[in-house]
């Protein structure tokens, strides 16, 4: 379905229900932050009188966004402090549009990194982290296995008859060395 160039009208009535004209259902304000996500433009006009609350309901949604138990907060306190001094201020003129030109770059940086985890991830998403974060688990079992370096993989498991301990220091340097060739396989993934 493609989207109508002509945004969508809203109507707000005075009891606060919002009804949505073009598909003839009342909506809340969950369902409007919903189709801003989706890219549907809409208008809010107030039933009544007929003057047009855009500004105000967008506002309405934002605040009720930053105020979800368990949300996110995108508008730090501090910037929501500078932005209430530049009200009555000179420069206020200026704030809407430096603003719209600020998260307009920030939508394209966005885009561009979501292409890049893209390409760096694959279409799969994260299966080759997966992998990597398995070959990590091998990598500890391995090493954790270096700390207990006298007990031998062909030895009997646990409560069978302990191995002796070898006196021979010769034996003990033959298995360091052999410990310290595993290490440098193990960090460097050329000499596997």
């Amino acid at each position: 379905m493609t989207k109508s160039e002509e945004p969508i009208t809203i109507k707000k009535y005075a009891n606060r229900r919002l009804y949505n004209t073009g598909t003839s259902t009342y909506v809340t304000l969950e369902d409007l932050a919903t189709m801003v996500k989706e890219g549907d433009d809409f208008v809010v006009f107030d039933a009544k009188t007929g003057e047009e609350i855009t500004r105000a309901v967008l506002a309405q949604i934002i605040f009720e966004q930053e105020n979800k138990e368990g949300g996110q907060n995108l508008l730090p306190i501090n910037f929501l402090r500078q932005l209430i001094r530049f009200y009555g201020d000179s420069m206020q003129m200026l704030v809407p549009r430096y603003l719209e030109v600020s998260l307009e770059s920030l939508t394209r940086e966005q885009e561009k990194f979501r292409n890049q985890m893209a390409s760096a991830f694959g279409a799969t998403g994260f299966g080759p982290l997966e992998e990597q974060v398995r070959r990590n688990m091998e990598m500890f079992e391995k090493a954790f296995g270096l700390f207990a370096p006298f007990v031998r993989k062909d030895q009997p498991a646990s409560g069978d008859k302990p191995a002796e301990p070898s006196g021979d220091i010769d034996t003990m340097k033959r298995q360091l060395e052999e410990m310290q060739k595993r290490l440098d396989k193990m960090t460097d993934p050329d000499k596997q």
